[in-house]
């Protein structure tokens, strides 16, 4: 069977990793100070915004006034940003409505930062640092961008927090070896072949952005819903939706004392008789698939979002269309 696009740009993600790591320094971003500024506010939409969601949890971590909130939400509530802020914008094409909209509202934040992958963007030409993805063309669902966004955004948490960053080659190893699990396919079909099929991905702190990631692809890529949960969220009204038929994939890190909440909401989920995918470190009796996750935090989060790019691609194949392929929407959003 030959490869999609989307299949295509799953396998070119490490080459795409590994071209982030070896471009030339950024000019001003370890010039950037994070005690000049009143607030931090991150923003973005879709993937773009949840690759800043780890950034976020580091900057409040290190006692930081910092906020998360995507770009229509932002441009709701236009007083967040002030001429004392330092506004990061994370888009992979700088372009999509709700960014080039935020570009003409004022006041101008003390300082731009562009995250993106089109030095030509809107976004690029309005910014005072850009930090550029060289994660090259895409062809549908957001994969190299996305994990590429994740490099960049560990390396500017790193610079605002004083913070060693992460080894993005040994990250690009990582992803190299992460293939898709056998056990994907028939989980797949099983999930397709039931009579009220319901997807459930859930992370803990940094892993909910895996999480969020991972509904978005689905519905896009394999067009079924699913739905992303940020930690204890999926306890509240939404674990009505356990027992069979549904499949909850758990993102966590890859140390058990960690995980606890997530290996007791694993627990209640398979005593359910809900199928689980643990792709973190738990001890599952009666676990569909567990994916050990590798060492290291950047290189958690990108196994994870490989592992939901395979099950995506499992998915739209059990459903019979086209891995990753647009119905409706296009790569790029400019409709507000």
């Amino acid at each position: 069977m030959s490869l999609t696009p989307f299949e295509r740009d799953i396998a070119a993600q490490p080459e795409a990793l590994r071209a982030f790591a070896h471009t030339d320094g950024l000019p001003g971003l370890t010039a950037l100070d994070p005690g000049r500024y009143d607030r931090i506010v991150l923003t973005g939409m879709g993937s773009s915004h949840d690759a800043a969601l780890p950034t976020w949890r580091r900057l409040a971590g290190a006692g930081r006034a910092a906020w998360w909130v995507d770009t229509g939400q932002l441009l709701d509530t236009p007083e967040l940003v002030t001429d004392r802020t330092l506004l990061i914008v994370t888009s992979q094409s700088g372009a999509s409505g709700e960014v080039v909209s935020l570009l003409a509202a004022q006041p101008r934040p003390a300082t731009l930062v562009a995250v993106t992958n089109d030095p030509a963007s809107p976004l690029a030409t309005a910014a005072d640092l850009v930090i550029a993805l060289h994660s090259g063309d895409e062809a549908t669902v957001s994969t190299k961008s996305y994990l590429n966004s994740l490099a960049a955004h560990d390396l500017l948490a790193a610079t605002l927090t004083r913070t060693a960053p992460a080894d993005v080659l040994a990250v690009a190893k990582v992803v190299e070896e992460s293939g898709a699990d056998a056990g994907l396919a028939p989980l797949a079909r099983q999930l397709v072949a039931a009579g009220h099929p319901r997807l459930a991905y859930v992370g803990f702190g940094d892993y909910a952005a895996t999480a969020r990631y991972a509904g978005l692809i689905t519905k896009e890529g394999a067009k079924m819903a699913a739905e992303g949960f940020i930690g204890g969220q999926f306890r509240h009204g939404p674990l009505e939706l356990a027992g069979p038929g549904l499949l909850a994939v758990l993102f966590g890190a890859d140390d058990p004392a960690a995980n606890a909440s997530l290996q007791r909401l694993a627990a209640d989920l398979t005593g359910a008789g809900s199928a689980v995918v643990a792709v973190a470190a738990l001890d599952v009796p009666g676990a569909a698939l567990q994916l050990r996750p590798p060492a290291g935090v950047l290189a958690q989060l990108a196994h994870g979002a490989v592992a939901a790019q395979h099950l995506t691609v499992a998915l739209a194949r059990a459903r019979g269309i086209t891995p990753g392929a647009f119905a409706y929407g296009s790569k790029i959003t400019t409709a507000l």
